[in-house]
């Protein structure tokens, strides 16, 4: 059945089977001629791709609609499918997507460029390539300068939270003792929260939809404890952004080291590493997919010069034995 167009209302739509395939859809628009012509356009389009194979027509935006239909979708796949709309999966380039990190951020640093535009274009084709749809694509990341990440210590969180309205420094704490990511932490909401188990559920953002349960220590517990509860939200705040000012502000009040939200996240890491705590259990308990990221990342050494007298502090001290002859 050759694609025909009808009306339906004030707008045309099409219908029609090419190769065996149901085409239907609407036009979205009201004049005739320009209906017939998006009509032919989708038939040709649909004949090609029967020709030709599916690559031979997927734009980047059907790749990213598929992408976000898996669940796997982010303000990232939104940002990419504005920019590259509906250019051939097929005609993107490694070159290309290099260079549109550098056009849509001609300013930032590498790391920047790599987790905005090389990562999500990456993945959005690749997912498209895991269906049949097309090629994969490999894109060489920007290098990135290694920085040491400091972590928080519990003595920073609680001068932080003396100095803190208790909903901020409730999120400190929070993050901090779960390894929450401060997205994590602002979509908590109170029905989340258990304080009979001490559990709370956190929805994880980098994990595409999985949720854990992260145990709630006592400072924790009395800290949300004393947080209003006139919003649905546990921590109030809305948006990371939103939280950087009052953070800020708290950090100079207390005069202790100026470091980020996501510092927390890295001193739970640390401090569970530190505490003799397996990096499998700690990447479980934070919610990090890769335990050697973990690892790599957050294994920082310890200063203390002493730290192998751990090694025998729970071993009695045999004598040695003389093995030489009498």
């Amino acid at each position: 059945m050759p694609v025909k167009i009808y009306k339906r209302g004030d707008i045309w739509h099409f219908r029609g089977t090419v190769a065996g395939r149901r085409l239907r859809g609407s036009t979205g628009t009201g004049d005739k001629a320009i209906a017939q012509r998006i009509a032919a356009e989708r038939e040709a389009e649909a004949w090609k791709g029967h020709l030709d194979g599916p690559s031979a027509v997927l734009t980047f935006a059907q790749a990213a609609a598929l992408y976000t239909q898996a669940g796997k979708g982010d303000h990232r796949t939104l940002r990419m499918m504005d920019f590259w709309k509906t250019t051939l999966v097929k005609n993107i380039t490694e070159g290309q997507v290099r260079q549109a990190a550098v056009t849509l951020y001609p300013s930032h640093k590498a790391a920047t460029r790599n987790r905005e535009v090389i990562a999500p274009t990456q993945a959005i084709i690749n997912h498209a390539a895991s269906l049949g749809k097309c090629s994969p694509l490999t894109v060489a990341r920007f290098k990135v300068a290694k920085v040491e990440k400091i972590p928080v210590t519990w003595e920073w969180v609680q001068a932080f939270m003396r100095h803190a309205p208790p909903h901020l420094g409730a999120l400190a704490c929070f993050m901090f003792l779960t390894g929450a990511r401060i997205s994590e932490a602002l979509a908590v909401r109170w029905e989340d929260v258990d304080f009979t188990a001490r559990k709370a559920k956190i929805r994880q953002t980098k994990l595409y939809g999985e949720e854990r349960f992260a145990h709630l220590p006592a400072p924790l517990l009395v800290a949300m404890a004393n947080c209003k509860r006139d919003r649905d939200t546990v921590f109030r705040y809305v948006e990371r952004d939103s939280v950087r000012k009052s953070w800020d502000s708290a950090v100079k009040r207390a005069k202790i080291a100026p470091l980020s939200p996501h510092a927390c996240r890295h001193g739970f890491a640390t401090a569970m590493l530190h505490a003799g705590v397996d990096p499998v259990t700690v990447a479980k308990r934070g919610g990090w997919k890769n335990v050697q990221h973990v690892f790599a990342t957050y294994g920082h050494a310890m200063e203390d010069e002493t730290i192998t007298d751990r090694i025998v502090s729970n071993t009695a001290f045999l004598p040695q034995r003389n093995y030489g002859k009498a």
